[in-house]
């Protein structure tokens, strides 16, 4: 969880399903797909406002060889180089002939500092 107070902009909860940190703020877990939050103003957009980075890439194992096994890593440093994030988010293995596809996206929206939507439900 976030060291940010709840309400605040980055704040961080844990998602009831998938128990995966996400934002406060959020009314669809980007992880699980669940949704959060329901009634009125708690409509998840269908798309973020920005996607600041967007990056696709694919390996294909060669027609010959021994089978390769992969690890995906992702971390996230700030603007003095320090990490603070390191997440494993999948390993796997690849024969001859097959093919992997990877996406990187990062999602921005505005930070609204504003509170749950009254009648909705929290879980």
């Amino acid at each position: 969880m976030s060291s940010a107070r709840p309400g605040s902009p980055g704040a961080t909860r844990q998602c009831p399903h998938c128990r995966e940190t996400i934002l406060e703020s959020a009314a669809v877990c980007p992880a699980c797909r669940h949704h959060l939050r329901f009634g009125a103003g708690a409509v998840a957009p269908l798309a973020p406002a920005l996607t600041p980075l967007c990056i696709e890439g694919s390996i294909r194992h060669p027609a010959e060889g021994e089978p390769w096994e992969y690890t995906v890593v992702v971390s996230i440093r700030n603007d003095r180089g320090e990490e603070i994030a390191h997440k494993l988010i999948g390993v796997g293995a690849m024969n001859p002939n097959e093919q992997r596809t990877f996406t990187l996206s990062v999602e921005a929206v505005s930070a609204k500092a504003k509170s749950p939507a009254k009648g909705g439900t929290r879980h």
